[in-house]
């Protein structure tokens, strides 16, 4: 059983509209098949299905001094008959459950699926319309297994009620835990509890990106993290809970009505399909030209292109496990090691530069990771010999990539 929470509070909030990295393109270019699924079609009453999860038990506080005895109880964790998992926080305390601080006030229920179902990269998403309520706190996160921080965490949604237009997503490791943890907020105009909302991250190496309803509002990739570990390279598992009270989103008072209940409608897993082990084609989702060598004999600083795809060894990029994605023996690699929007994308000797470090994400990016700016085709130039530029990531059909 697990005795440390997630998420305190984080680093940014984005209020109103999307941030300037907002995604308006579906491109999935890096995402496979359905790995793991829970659509909770069972009966009224019913308990989740222990092939799939199992429970965290107790009221040690978590971490966080939250006030809640998390039991297996269909009371607090069971499937609505509606196609729904409901997790049921309660105001009671019908068998003497001793916590932290004495005898609990609170019951709830926290899920995961560790021992059950993990996975390192993909697409992690679920269709969650949380409950309301100071002192109420609902999450769908991850941990990497292990001694925590050192393993990581992602949270993909939490909300904590006196803030209840806002979900966040961070992300917590060596050196950026607790309350340091690297996150942001999205902020609607409406109340999160007032319908079913998409929470979502894609994961690539190097690179976690936030979703709420299909539009981006964060990303972090380890030139975010100041120099501290990036632990977001193995399996990790997923955690539902209701949390009552807690360091961060505060106890409940007088305003505070129990029940609460979180009802999520499904939790989905995905693949990703970039595994690293072939050399194939970048090709443009804006004119379908592939990213090219412009030699049979390339010299460092040759300039990369588009051209059109032709299957030949100049065009077919392998990723390596240092991040870098290399074509004919050399790198890609931002021209004279700048990293600001403008830089020409050229091939040059592989040397160890965290500059020359590039993934593919899931949803179809070409992200320097040093940068944190995408590869872009300069000008929107359609023609034979498009040069390529790195550019702050806008989600433009000119920033899209598919393996080809």
């Amino acid at each position: 059983m697990r005795t440390l929470l997630a998420a305190a509070v984080v680093a940014v909030t984005i209020a109103g509209g999307l941030a300037a990295t907002s995604r308006t393109d579906a491109a999935d270019a890096a995402i496979g098949g359905i790995t793991f699924s829970d659509e909770f079609n069972g009966a009224a009453g019913t308990p989740v299905d222990p092939a799939k999860w199992k429970f965290d038990i107790g009221g040690s506080g978590w971490g966080n001094n939250e006030q809640q005895y998390y039991t297996n109880s269909t009371s607090n964790v069971r499937q609505d008959g509606q196609g729904h998992l409901a997790i049921t926080a309660r105001r009671e305390n019908p068998a003497g459950y001793l916590c932290h601080y004495g005898g609990c006030q609170y019951t709830s229920g926290r899920i995961l699926t560790a021992d059950k179902f993990s996975q390192a990269y993909g697409r992690f998403e679920a269709s969650v319309k949380v409950p309301k309520g100071q002192g109420i706190w609902p999450a769908f996160w991850m941990l990497g297994g292990g001694n925590w921080p050192a393993t990581g965490e992602i949270d993909i949604m939490e909300n904590v009620g006196k803030e209840p237009h806002t979900v966040y997503g961070t992300v917590h490791g060596p050196g950026y835990s607790g309350a340091e943890g690297i996150g942001a907020g999205r902020t609607l105009g409406t109340p999160l509890s007032d319908a079913f909302h998409n929470y979502r991250i894609d994961w690539s190496p190097n690179l976690i990106v936030w979703y709420l309803d299909g539009a981006e509002y964060f990303r972090v990739t380890p030139a975010n993290l100041g120099g501290d570990p990036w632990v977001f390279d193995h399996d990790f598992f997923m955690i539902l809970n209701l949390a009552v009270g807690g360091h961060w989103p505060g106890y409940p008072d007088a305003t505070t009505q129990f029940p609460q209940t979180m009802l999520v409608d499904y939790v989905r897993v995905s693949a990703w399909t970039d595994d690293g082990g072939g050399a194939t084609a970048l090709r443009s989702a804006f004119n379908g030209r592939c990213i090219d060598i412009p030699s049979a004999n390339p010299a460092d600083g040759a300039r990369l292109q588009l051209w059109d795809c032709n299957n030949t060894n100049a065009q077919k990029w392998t990723p390596q496990g240092d991040g870098t994605l290399r074509a004919m023996g050399k790198c890609m690699d931002p021209a004279g090691g700048a990293l600001t929007n403008g830089t020409p994308i050229q091939l040059m000797s592989c040397n160890g530069n965290p500059g020359q470090r590039f993934t593919l994400s899931a949803a179809g990016d070409l992200v320097n990771v040093s940068a944190d700016r995408c590869v872009d085709v300069k000008d929107w130039n359609a023609t034979n010999g498009a040069q390529l530029q790195l550019w702050d990531c806008a989600g433009t059909t000119n920033q899209k990539w598919t393996r080809a």
